[in-house]
């Protein structure tokens, strides 16, 4: 039997991770860019990441710091990529990245808009000397506009673009997410815009620029509250661990433990009814619907958590979930890294010393990969 070569080859390549082939030049630093290009390295994408002399500020955000001296911070966001140094501020710092950009199919950095421009490197000129480049820009606020421009910070635009003034208890004050939620999404837009881009190239054979802003994406986190203001016209208020919207979604205690039930609709609330020995709970009038869940949140909780009294979390949650109720015990991350179901779904990586979170994109054929750890300072 013949072998088809060019199967063959197909084949080898569709191995090596869907984005194989594709070459990327790195310039960002901090969070958002440096996540969007792990992301397309993971899956088979050549990562060059170019760091200043001084070094992504991150590799010393710390502690924790590995054996090595480079922050967890670092390490978090910057496997699958190789290093380089260069000082592009000066021209032969500038004349080495138009060599790489040669061959490269995408461009991603965050500098400060105008930085690049007063280097002599604004898109509109990378664009004439490198047509079927994609350049991507994650900024602060874009580089237009009120705000264009100016620096930008994830906890600032979780404070500017309203998700301080949703998040916190009821009653409280606006708090941060506990998490740099903006920089990541910002940074899986980035990926999206990419990916959008490189389809086009396809039709067009001409690359563009991708500009995604840590203020857009902080405003495009905030649903339902958004939609809730426009459509009703009522400013949203804190509710600690409550959804604005649906109820029962919230913690609740137990005997033992608080347990999170997010029950989405009138069959799962009576579900939870029948399990915990009380179904004509959910025939009581004001429980009979969401609306009326929702206009009797207060008593329903006392209703419930008299009942929860009983039960352990432990052995509850499990049960509540088999039997069709959204739930789950509220668990410290040693104990999300020690799941079965973390290590089932792939989440948790290892090269050679390095240790990290996996990719959540899971794809039958070409699967993400895991080939180096993150890059020593200009290795």
């Amino acid at each position: 039997m013949s072998i088809d070569p060019n199967s063959v080859a197909a084949e080898r390549c569709a191995s090596a991770g869907a984005l194989a082939g594709l070459r990327v030049i790195d310039l960002s630093r901090v969070l958002g860019g440096p996540y969007c290009t792990q992301i397309l390295g993971d899956h088979g994408a050549d990562v060059l990441k170019i760091e200043p002399p001084q070094g992504d500020e991150t590799r010393g955000w710390g502690p924790p710091f590995a054996p090595d001296g480079v922050a967890a911070y670092f390490l978090g966001v910057n496997r699958n990529k190789r290093g380089m140094v260069l000082d592009l501020s000066q021209p032969a710092g500038r004349e080495a990245l138009f060599a790489l950009l040669a061959d490269a199919d995408v461009l991603v950095e965050n500098f400060k808009p105008g930085t690049l421009e007063k280097w002599g490197m604004a898109h509109a000129l990378l664009a004439q000397r490198f047509p079927r480049l994609v350049h991507c820009r994650v900024s602060g606020f874009g580089a237009d506009g009120p705000l264009g421009g100016l620096p930008g910070y994830d906890a600032v635009i979780q404070a500017m673009a309203g998700l301080m003034s949703v998040n916190g208890e009821a009653g409280g004050e606006p708090l941060r997410v506990g998490l740099p939620i903006v920089d990541m999404v910002t940074g899986l837009n980035a990926a999206v815009g990419i990916l959008l881009a490189l389809q086009e190239r396809e039709r067009s054979g001409r690359g563009q620029f991708v500009e995604t802003a840590l203020y857009d994406c902080g405003v495009s986190l905030l649903h339902p509250h958004m939609a809730n203001l426009l459509a009703g016209g009522k400013l949203p208020r804190r509710t600690g661990n409550a959804h604005p919207n649906i109820c029962p979604y919230d913690t609740y205690r137990t005997r033992t433990a608080a347990i999170f039930l997010a029950v989405g609709n009138n069959g799962q609330f009576a579900k939870l009814c029948e399990a915990l020995g009380a179904p004509a709970l959910a025939r009581l009038p004001r429980y009979a619907e969401n609306r009326d869940r929702l206009a009797h949140s207060a008593a329903l909780k006392a209703d419930l958590e008299a009942l929860l009294a009983a039960h352990d979390c432990e052995t509850l949650a499990p049960a509540l979930i088999e039997a069709g109720v959204p739930c789950g015990p509220v668990l410290a991350l040693d104990a999300v890294v020690a799941h079965p179901h973390t290590h089932h779904r792939g989440m948790l990586v290892q090269i050679g010393e390095y240790r990290g979170t996996g990719s959540p994109i899971k794809l039958s054929r070409t699967p993400a990969s895991y080939r180096l750890a993150p890059p020593a300072f200009g290795a």
